[in-house]
């Protein structure tokens, strides 16, 4: 695709632009065949759309038998990767459990405690068909475990020999998940979602894939939860010019390959860096803008203001820190010229399921919150009960609630 130019004054709305609409006619169709008829409609959709001849789910022993069949050295690489995203899961639910420290005593004399319990069951869907992307299953199945969740069912699209990829079944078995559905598309949300009969209802759906995943996980919303709605891959590089030319037109390439409709930009006040990013790029397949700033920390409010998937940040080391400090803004954030997104979509520990779409401006990331619910448990004693009752009857009439009042009032100790 030919590449956008963009003047200083250009907006994050005039960025966003190049964005797609979702299929929301059809992915209604799908879901509301799978709601009426299960198991039957998933069969049918399956083969409607090129997927398997068989959903049924994937018996134990292939699961084995995939494992044992992919290269050694990709399987280590994939061991690594599992055990860098559940250390940093481990901290992260670490770090969640230690904002409670302990019991919250409010001064009437009542606690509240917040317990962060993990879903009972959740899904994960990994895409396939064309492609092989083990490092989804990673991320998803690693942060699911670490929260505590027993049950996961796994979704994902056969390849053209009518099998799930051996990677993707080598990450399951390592991480004990056995549960896995050879199926693709939105008819794989709307069963985790809705439940087939052979497939039970999930109560968190996670996972990236195409826009009529996308979709219907959105219109999924209030029967499960999801991590957010995945759009195309996205990525702007904010730089000065000390960069890499080179460097950064793989980093833009690599975001590219995830499809023509990934989003990739580069910022930046030096026009060199420009021209020199645009010619290494060519006819990029994604579609892609370079915008000439005024200075770094314009562009970085740029970058900030679009709120993207991935946000580099690549300069000087103390101005890149200086610089980093400035972003509220990106689903993650990658600091100097050593740290490409590249890193971050397998090894380097952070989980690669992130927002796109501008969502970073308001959720966050797949962690193992995704997969917790923070429970209140409130306990009130003998002394509290008098002065709460008392303020909170008074409420409670205002608003036209008086049995709310009376409930308060009785749990009133007799006065000895």
């Amino acid at each position: 695709m030919p590449i956008k130019r963009f003047p200083t004054d250009v907006t994050a709305g005039q960025i966003r632009s190049l964005s797609f609409e979702p299929p929301t006619e059809v992915v209604t169709q799908i879901i509301e065949t799978v709601r009426s008829r299960g198991d039957a409609a998933v069969a049918e959709l399956e083969q409607r759309f090129g997927g398997t001849n068989d959903p049924r789910r994937i018996p134990s022993e292939d699961i084995l038998l995939a494992r044992d069949s992919i290269d050694a050295d990709l399987r280590a690489a994939i061991e690594l990767a599992i055990e860098n995203v559940r250390h940093v899961s481990e901290r992260q639910m670490a770090v969640q459990g230690d904002l409670t420290g302990g019991p919250i005593v409010v001064r009437q004399g009542q606690s509240i405690e917040y317990r962060y319990v993990p879903v009972e069951r959740a899904g994960a869907y990994v895409p396939g068909g064309l492609g092989s992307y083990p490092s989804t299953a990673i991320m998803c199945l690693t942060a699911a475990r670490v929260a505590g969740v027993q049950s996961i069912a796994v979704t994902s699209p056969v390849r053209e020999d009518g099998n799930v990829d051996p990677a993707v079944l080598t990450v399951c078995s390592l991480l004990d998940v056995d549960e896995i559905y050879p199926i693709g598309g939105a008819q794989a949300i709307a069963a985790l979602a809705l439940g087939t009969g052979a497939i039970d209802a999930v109560d968190v759906i996670v996972g990236p894939g195409n826009p009529f995943v996308q979709e219907a996980k959105r219109q999924m919303v209030g029967h499960v939860a999801i991590d957010g709605v995945a759009g195309p891959s996205e990525l702007v590089v904010v730089a000065d010019g000390s960069a890499d030319a080179n460097a950064i037109s793989l980093d833009l390439l690599a975001q590219a390959e995830h499809g023509p409709d990934s989003l990739v930009v580069l910022i930046s006040p030096d026009p060199d860096l420009l021209d020199a990013v645009a010619d290494l790029c060519g006819d990029i397949a994604a579609e892609m803008a370079i915008v000439l700033a005024s200075d770094m920390d314009s562009a970085v409010a740029l970058a900030d203001a679009i709120a993207p998937e991935h946000l580099q940040i690549v300069a000087d080391p103390q101005v890149s820190e200086r610089l980093s400090e400035q972003v509220r803004n990106a689903g993650c954030l990658f600091v100097g010229e050593n740290a490409a997104t590249a890193f971050g979509d397998y090894v380097v520990g952070s989980n690669h399921v992130l927002p796109t779409g501008g969502a970073a401006r308001f959720t966050s990331g797949l962690s193992p919150a995704t997969f917790t619910r923070r429970m209140a448990v409130v306990s009130i004693p003998d002394e509290a009960v008098d002065q709460l009752s008392e303020a909170g009857a008074m409420i409670a009439r205002a608003e036209g609630f008086p049995m709310h009042a009376e409930s308060m009032e009785a749990r009133r100790k007799p006065k000895t």
